[in-house]
């Protein structure tokens, strides 16, 4: 074990973050029940052991099915442990040394904010706020030349979004988007900086808009008044930005 490269450890721990994430998801509204709350299956109210907690094997071993009233499980806690294994191999792919540590650790916290507000259309403050600091402080610790620019990022991510609602508020009268939303793209501002914010919206618009799409291919209705997870494609606009740049236009 000794010799395994250094991009191995985040692969082979991924699994367990991603059980990990998905308890934060699962407990988004009561955040107290993270850290003192005992997982218990949906259906009969049994707490889980530990045995079957195992990430993956454990679903698998019981083919998604609680081991004492045989409900099913659901898919969601394989899902988002499988896309935690995504986030560590998109990273280790492309970064190495201490960097890779830190997509990763960005690329988790934007899995569980992308999987909160498609879960229940929320971005809670204790996953958006701290992303704001700690993405200032990658800049100074890797590419200080680019802290000024992400700390512009921060203020003009907010800005926007405050902007567009209010904008949307004169027209409509109703609330268009969050201040979670808002306190997102700060966060995103604060990590890729301001130049390349226009990339994550653009980016966010359109893999949006194709979810809207396809749910209203397969039955819905496409209209001004849907709500979108907006949060949850501002998270993959941002993870790509992070990792390849900005758009190349022209």
């Amino acid at each position: 074990m000794i010799g395994l490269d250094p991009w191995v450890w985040p692969v082979l721990l991924a699994p367990f973050i991603g059980s990990f994430l998905g308890v934060v998801v699962s407990r988004a509204e009561s955040p107290h029940g993270i850290v003192f709350g005992r997982s218990a299956c949906a259906s009969c109210g049994t707490q889980i052991a530990a045995r079957d907690l195992v990430p993956l094997m454990s679903w698998l071993i019981l083919r998604g099915r609680c081991r004492l009233c045989a409900q099913p499980i659901g898919a969601f806690h394989p899902l988002i442990e499988l896309a935690a294994l995504a986030v560590a191999l998109w990273s280790a792919s492309l970064v190495s040394g201490g960097l890779l540590w830190v997509s990763c650790c960005f690329g988790w916290a934007l899995l569980a904010l992308a999987a909160t507000d498609l879960k229940y259309f929320l971005l809670p403050d204790f996953l958006t706020l701290p992303l704001i600091p700690a993405g200032l402080l990658v800049a100074w610790i890797f590419t200080p030349s680019a802290l000024l620019d992400n700390m512009i990022g921060a203020v003009a991510g907010y800005g926007f979004v405050v902007a567009l609602r209010y904008l949307y508020w004169r027209l409509r009268r109703r609330e268009g988007m969050g201040l979670g939303d808002a306190k997102l793209l700060a966060a995103s501002g604060a990590w890729v900086s301001w130049s390349a914010l226009p990339s994550v919206i653009l980016l966010g618009a359109l893999t949006g808009l194709a979810f809207a799409l396809v749910g209203n291919m397969r039955g819905g209705t496409l209209s001004l008044t849907n709500r979108v997870p907006f949060g949850t494609f501002l998270c993959l606009g941002t993870w790509i930005v992070w990792l390849y740049g900005p758009l190349a236009i022209g």
